[in-house]
């Protein structure tokens, strides 16, 4: 995770494509696919506003089961958590 949030930039929407290894709780492994919409606070109006209008679309498009949202790439951090089902 180290690596994709020192790819993030600190002023542009991003959209990652995530399959991440997960042991569950009940000890079953799963591999979600996931979309994780990062939105800095610092990005412009106008770059906010194209990438939350093509959020659905990419989500349709990639046929992801889950958008995550983050607006720091330190929200990486508990990622693991959020893709076992916790918000």
């Amino acid at each position: 995770m180290q690596d994709i949030a020192d790819e993030l930039p600190d002023h542009s929407p991003r959209y990652v494509l995530l399959s991440y290894p997960l042991t569950l709780p009940s000890g079953r492994l799963s591999v979600p696919y996931v979309l994780l919409y990062y939105l800095p606070v610092t990005c412009n109006a106008e770059s906010r506003m194209l990438y939350a209008g093509a959020k659905e679309l990419m989500r349709n498009t990639a046929e992801v089961g889950k958008i995550i949202e983050i607006d720091t790439a330190e929200d990486l951090d508990e990622l693991e958590g959020r893709l076992g089902g916790e918000q």
